[in-house]
């Protein structure tokens, strides 16, 4: 009711949210350390799970190495992020490639 007042959620540390359609996520890989980032909107490339809550599943592979992976990044229904997971990756914080 009163959500004038209530203080936003904090952002992660590891998703960029770039305008209000867009996202940004780097991750590097573990083989080689390769860096890939992602850029993702919400209409086009995030799906909605079996629980109703958002999310953003993709595989990774580094054009160098062509090392592979994935990563997944969970939204709530208003689209904050929950979380992030990655599959051979390790997800680089924004404040370390942030411009």
């Amino acid at each position: 009711m009163f959500t004038l007042f209530r203080k936003p959620s904090p952002a992660n540390a590891n998703v960029k949210q770039d305008d209000q359609q867009t996202f940004r996520v780097r991750v590097r890989t573990r083989p080689h350390g390769d860096v890939v980032e992602f850029r993702f909107t919400k209409s086009a490339h995030i799906g909605i799970d079996d629980s109703g809550n958002h999310i953003f599943r993709k595989p990774v592979v580094s054009s160098q190495h062509f090392d592979k992976g994935e990563l997944i990044v969970q939204f709530d229904r208003n689209y904050r992020v929950t979380g992030t997971q990655g599959e051979n990756v390790d997800f680089i914080p924004v404040s370390e490639w942030e411009d």
